[in-house]
């Protein structure tokens, strides 16, 4: 993938199939270390999924028969002298503790870093396509936190869906401001 927003949206797009309730996006970039975190309480996978999952001819879907999104996103980390981890807990080995944590660490003064891309768009995406989920999202830098939570938005706007064209777009500006604060 050219962007790693994309990688993200295809993780996390896993973490709302596999029935999470939350899904947390966490960026964090320190000491030329991009850290990537997804984190889930979906269904879980077991240690076989977990084992295969990084294997491009393994996939969950029926309608093709590779998943490429793990395998590439394990390749662009090796590929920068980073590396990809993955814990999981399923539902049925501990019903109130579950779900999925992804580690990705990328090497930001590698020739191969893969750009972190357009990452408010994806995080727009999956509010959008996904209103009844809630996301965490936190990318922390030396020059501050752009963060937004979803859970904070629906305790404001009570009955108000999130995927209304209003709220996307005041989503949309925020973490604008808040990045251009950055800047």
């Amino acid at each position: 993938m050219k962007e790693l927003s994309l990688n993200i949206l295809d993780v996390a797009e896993n973490s709302v199939k596999a029935g999470a309730s939350l899904t947390q996006i966490l960026i964090t970039e320190r000491n030329d270390v991009l850290t990537l975190e997804i984190v889930d309480d979906g269904c879980g996978m077991s240690q076989d999924v977990v084992r295969s999952v990084t294997d491009p001819f393994y996939t969950t879907r029926t309608t093709r028969s590779v998943g490429m999104g793990v395998p590439l996103l394990k390749l662009a980390c090796e590929q920068t002298g980073g590396e990809l981890a993955i814990e999981s807990v399923t539902q049925e080995a501990d019903p109130n503790n579950h779900g999925t944590h992804l580690t990705a660490t990328f090497r930001m003064d590698h020739i191969d870093f893969t750009p972190l891309g357009d990452v408010s768009s994806t995080v727009l995406t999956l509010i959008q396509g996904h209103p009844d989920t809630d996301f965490l999202f936190q990318h922390e830098t030396d020059s501050g936190v752009v963060k937004l939570d979803t859970r904070e938005l629906r305790e404001v706007l009570e009955d108000v869906p999130l995927n209304s064209y209003d709220v996307m777009e005041w989503v949309g500006a925020y973490l604008r401001e808040q990045y251009e604060e950055l800047s």
